[in-house]
């Protein structure tokens, strides 16, 4: 189950996400467990592998804005910078380590629904 505290410990800025949903922790944390199933993230993932920038960067910059409104810090710095690099890409782009810290963040959130 996701508390406020998990998600402290999982280093989400609880305070500036819950003062954007008028400190309603109720609302919040449903808000949260609406963003572990946040399709985007598969249609990154389809996007980069078929080398299709364009949709990668519109799935990327719609996890960015869903993120940062969250406040969950781990998800949204390597979705903000996936964005950034796909940003006007005309091709293929070299993401590094960004699509596995994503994930790796997603991962973490689930396991703290469970």
């Amino acid at each position: 189950m996701i508390t406020l505290e998990g998600l402290a410990a999982y280093g989400a800025d609880t305070a500036a996400g819950m003062s954007r949903c008028m400190n309603n922790e109720a609302f919040y944390l449903r808000l949260v467990n609406m963003e572990l199933g946040d399709a985007n993230v598969g249609r990154l993932q389809e996007a980069l592998k078929a080398g299709d920038s364009k949709a990668a960067f519109e799935a990327a910059h719609a996890l960015k804005g869903a993120l940062g409104n969250l406040s969950l810090t781990p998800a949204y710095e390597p979705a903000a910078e996936l964005a950034e690099r796909l940003r006007g890409a005309a091709g293929p782009v070299d993401t590094g380590d960004l699509l596995p810290r994503l994930l790796a963040a997603f991962e973490a959130l689930r396991a703290m629904a469970d």
